[in-house]
């Protein structure tokens, strides 16, 4: 592809020669003679005149380097749009395969790709155009909107509603039951009914082996535009919400509130029944065992605001040295006092 056709697909400004042949993308330091790469934090800069690409996408032209430029207001999001005019997943072929089962309940919509080994249970109803990979299972009353993607043995359970544009990557379980049991006076665990639902809004991504469970009652809700990374665990009656971003194998325990945009980096354990208010983000293995306010920013288990955080880690290092250095001053505070008596 032309440089020049990229450059007008993404609307950016083209500085360098328009007929440049473009054979892919890739990062700076892979890039080889023919790539478009991309400098999105200006920190990576100094590693522009080491790429071996033949154009980049920047936020401004580059100075003092002979490179072709594609001048962008967000060079990493139209990195991500560039990449697509190079690469398209496979696709299903149209129409509902022999080998998969589909009762004859179910509503499906044109445009349809279902592949063998599926089972899309009674009473489902699915929107146009939704791709199911093999071993994928709609549980009874699914109701899914337009434009769903489910990859190979993703599961959907009983009653759970999904919206537009869903994608469920592969082992993502939808529904199952939230873990809910009840001590009795013998001492052994009762199982509670998990009545409840997940309701899952539209452009929302749901990436492998995550379970969102259902909620013993009322509903589990997942927001639009929330996007979850593997191994995430939500638990019954959450809610996530709009534009979150989950990072992988974190916990939400059951009744989570977390507001719009909020960002939880990898291996955030969150207790339960209490809210995490909008745009606050959560540093990598920390432990949330109380409310967060908006915008916060905090670190550690239990977790505090970051920058006294990253202080206490700091200090926490030294430690062994200033317990030494406090029990030697303790030790000469006594030899002063015992001479101060013996006068």
């Amino acid at each position: 592809m032309l440089l020049e056709q990229i450059a007008t697909a993404l609307g950016c400004q083209l500085v360098g020669d328009p007929t440049l042949e473009i054979s892919g993308l890739s990062g700076m330091e892979q890039a080889v003679t023919g790539q478009l790469t991309f400098l999105a934090n200006p920190k990576y800069a100094s590693k522009v005149k080491a790429t071996k690409a033949s154009a980049i996408l920047a936020a401004e032209p580059i100075k003092d380097f002979p490179i072709a430029c594609l001048v962008s207001a967000n060079p990493y999001h139209d990195f991500a749009r560039a990449l697509a005019l190079f690469y398209q997943p496979p696709r299903l072929a149209s129409g509902i395969s022999p080998l998969a089962y589909v009762d004859p309940s179910a509503s499906i919509s044109d445009g349809a790709s279902i592949a063998p080994f599926c089972v899309v249970g009674p009473k489902v109803t699915i929107g146009r155009n939704a791709v199911l990979h093999p071993g994928v299972v709609l549980y009874e009353g699914v109701v899914i909107g337009d434009d769903f993607l489910a990859h190979a043995n993703s599961v959907v359970r009983e009653f759970c509603r999904i919206g537009h544009g869903v994608i469920l990557q592969n082992g993502v379980v939808v529904g199952g039951d939230g873990f809910g049991f009840a001590k009795t006076k013998e001492g052994t665990q009762f199982k509670i009914v998990q009545s409840g639902v997940v309701v899952i809004e539209d452009d929302v991504e749901i990436q492998s082996l995550s379970a969102i469970d259902r909620a013993t009652v009322g509903e589990t809700r997942i927001k639009r535009g929330a996007k979850l990374d593997n191994l995430v665990q939500i638990g019954h009656a959450s809610v996530v919400g709009e534009d979150n971003i989950i990072c992988a194998q974190v916990g939400l325990a059951g009744s989570t509130i977390l507001g719009d945009s909020v960002l939880l980096a990898g291996q955030v354990g969150v207790s339960g029944h209490l809210t995490i208010n909008d745009r606050a983000i959560v540093y990598a293995q920390s432990g949330i065992g109380h409310d967060v306010a908006a915008g916060a920013v905090v670190s550690g288990s239990p977790a505090f605001d970051s920058r006294d955080w990253l202080r206490s880690v700091t200090a926490f290092t030294k430690l062994g040295d200033l317990l030494k250095t406090v029990r030697q001053l303790e030790k000469r505070i006594t030899e002063l006092e015992s001479k101060e008596k013996q006068k």
